[in-house]
């Protein structure tokens, strides 16, 4: 058989969702969540007793994992909310291109292409300017990327002597 016959397969999304039920009343600071459609990581989370008009309620407040933007919501502890599948993962960083494009390099010897140092309304924010700065002066720079919902950001950076 040759290499032409054989079949190729792209890389796919199984069809798995983005997201996981969970009840509101297990729900725990520094755990992930869904609030108004965004990825958040739960900064404050309090529940109040059950009234004479129904459930305990979770008045849960969250920092989109992405832009740091607060989001509060109130549920019934007994129902279910959507957690996020968060993925934390650590790249090399090979290159910085003019416009802030990054690339770094995966575990299996492949180059990721499809990021940007982060930045926020001001431009490059702290830590792509931590970044860009270890880079000029030659250090190996490790970076950390979260995922989640079709969604990534470089959150973090080392430099390694």
């Amino acid at each position: 058989m040759s290499s032409e016959d054989e079949p190729t397969f792209e890389q796919a999304d199984a069809g798995a969702s983005h997201t996981a039920p969970q009840q509101a009343g297990t729900l725990r600071k520094g755990g992930f969540v869904m609030l108004k459609s965004k990825p958040c990581k739960i900064v404050d989370i309090s529940t109040s007793k059950t009234g004479k008009h129904g459930h305990a309620k979770a008045n849960i407040t969250g920092l989109d994992i992405f832009t740091g933007r607060k989001y509060e919501d109130i549920c019934p502890t007994s129902h279910n909310m959507e957690v996020p599948n968060v993925v934390r993962a650590e790249y090399q960083l090979l290159n910085i291109e003019e416009s802030g494009a990054v690339s770094l390099l995966t575990d299996d010897g492949t180059t990721k292409d499809d990021m940007d140092l982060p930045k926020n309304e001001n431009g490059v924010d702290e830590v792509g300017q931590q970044i860009q700065n270890d880079f000029n002066e030659g250090k190996t720079v490790i970076v950390t990327v979260i995922k989640a919902c079709d969604q990534e950001k470089i959150i973090s950076a080392k430099a390694v002597e």
